[in-house]
């Protein structure tokens, strides 16, 4: 039995021949990147980071870019993580908000991050996306 990870040899499958529903644990890296579309096939952007809980362990956020030019003036957003749903067929997330709406989203820049251990933030991000119903009010 090996007694570190170097002796322990793991045969490589592609992500390709892995049955969807098999997909239950994703690296966090190789879902950086992936766009974001809404219900309607709405481009909202691509996942630029994927924030965890210290405390829990668990994936607390999102952050979605949204507009710009190659990376120029795009906003960020803090997504709930339980607000996207990932399809894994196409290798994307589906967020149920409405184009329109997600502009008026509390955002920030690359350089000025929110504390999102800040509970008041926290609360405005959490009323914003709601229970991620798409909500086409403008």
């Amino acid at each position: 039995m090996p007694t570190n990870f170097d002796d322990l040899t793991v045969p490589a499958v592609p992500m390709a021949e892995v049955r969807p529903e098999s997909r239950r644990v994703v690296a966090v890296s190789k879902l950086i990147g992936d766009r974001v579309r809404n219900s309607a096939g709405e481009d909202l952007g691509k996942i630029e980071e994927i924030m965890l809980d210290g405390a829990t362990g668990q994936v607390a956020y999102a952050v979605l870019s949204f507009g710009g030019f190659l990376g120029i003036g795009d906003k960020l957003f803090a997504v709930p993580w339980r607000s996207l749903t990932l399809n894994t067929r196409d290798r994307e997330f589906i967020l149920n908000v409405d184009r329109k709406r997600l502009e008026r989203a509390p955002g920030f820049d690359r350089e000025h991050w929110p504390d999102m251990a800040d509970p008041s933030w926290g609360a405005q991000v959490e009323e914003f996306y709601g229970s991620g119903r798409e909500d086409t009010s403008h």
